[in-house]
């Protein structure tokens, strides 16, 4: 029985990093600023190279597709790593509560969960 309960759990889990992993691709792909699911964010660093620069960066974020076990473990999608005329840049999403104050409690959960895109150069992590 107690096998049975913790591949349930597991199921849970998995089925909840899958929710995640969506709705953390619907954001990267959407619109840049959207009260209602979060907003994107420019570090200084990256602001500093230039306005082409930077909208080269959220192209590259927009499309991002290079997911695999060693970059993404947890398989929710949450940051990514790339070049820009040869420059590091990364990108990570962070999960808040409806406020922006917390971690979200039900990350899964897009009626309580906020989410901030960073776009950043490796120096600022």
């Amino acid at each position: 029985m107690a096998q049975t309960a913790i591949k349930e759990r597991d199921l849970d889990r998995e089925a909840q990093r899958a929710a995640i992993a969506q709705q953390n691709d619907a954001f990267r792909k959407g619109p840049i600023a959207d009260k209602e699911i979060g907003y994107w964010m420019i570090s200084k660093g990256v602001r500093e190279k230039g306005t082409d620069f930077v909208i080269d960066c959220i192209r590259a974020v927009s499309a991002y597709d290079d997911f695999t076990e060693d970059n993404d473990p947890a398989g929710i999608h949450d940051m990514g790593f790339f070049e820009v005329d040869g420059v590091k840049v990364w990108w990570k999403i962070d999960l808040y509560d409806l406020q922006y104050e917390m971690g979200a409690a039900e990350p899964w959960n897009p009626l309580t969960t906020r989410r901030v895109l960073t776009i950043l150069l490796p120096i600022e992590y």
